[in-house]
């Protein structure tokens, strides 16, 4: 017998940097499987349903439909690493630098240690209007986080970009990257990963030179 569908989401974890079991409830987990195996159009509920053991009706009863099941998995995904990534900026303090720093180790770290809710987010076009528009405004933010503490370090001469908007979506595209090509057995942890991207990052915003006075995320 499956477990209550609310259950969606794991505990909060005791540190940005930490990664536990993923949590989700049992038709989450086989629906992110097969969203990322087959793509959103070319999986059907009742591929779902078979992965998890359970009949069409059964899985409805808990999920109405399965957009249902892709707005909350990329909800789940983009409030995760959002609140992954204010806790890391809030560690970090408020001086620009180490601020940004930690918050794109934050993301990197995500990217590789959740790949297969961050890679869901090539999903955003099967998104109907209303689910796409919570879930754009949320990575929004994460955006403007980063602009703004990028915007702050121009303002007392740690950065130098001249087009800060620009800088910071390849920052965040080139993290969202690593979702698709990471892997836990290749010749790099997630954390080396981490360190190279904000050193890439750091180059993006124009403090090529940089190292972070907050933490591990760049050591030379």
């Amino acid at each position: 017998m499956i477990s209550d569908a609310r259950e969606t989401t794991a505990p909060a974890a005791s540190h940005w940097r930490t990664y536990g079991p993923l949590g989700l409830h049992p038709i989450l987990v086989h629906a992110m499987a097969a969203f990322d195996e087959h793509g959103y159009h070319g999986t059907s509920v009742r591929d779902i349903a078979g992965r998890v053991g359970v009949t069409v009706p059964a899985l409805y009863y808990h999920y109405e439909n399965k957009q249902a099941l892709l707005a909350t998995l990329l909800e789940t995904s983009i409030k995760d690493v959002l609140d992954r990534c204010r806790a890391a900026a809030e560690e970090a303090g408020d001086e620009p630098l180490p601020r940004f720093c930690a918050m794109v180790e934050s993301i990197v770290l995500y990217m590789a240690h959740r790949q297969g809710l961050a890679f869901l987010d090539t999903e955003i076009r099967s998104l109907e209007p209303g689910n796409r528009a919570r879930y754009v405004a949320l990575r929004d933010y994460l955006e403007h986080m980063l602009l703004d503490t990028v915007a702050a370090g121009i303002e007392r001469g740690v950065f130098t970009t001249p087009i800060p908007a620009d800088a910071v979506r390849a920052v965040l595209i080139m993290c969202q990257g690593v979702a698709g090509w990471y892997r836990p057995d290749g010749p790099l942890t997630a954390e080396e990963v981490a360190r190279r991207h904000v050193l890439l990052s750091l180059g993006t915003v124009g403090h090529p030179d940089a190292v972070c006075e907050a933490g591990p995320a760049v050591t030379g």
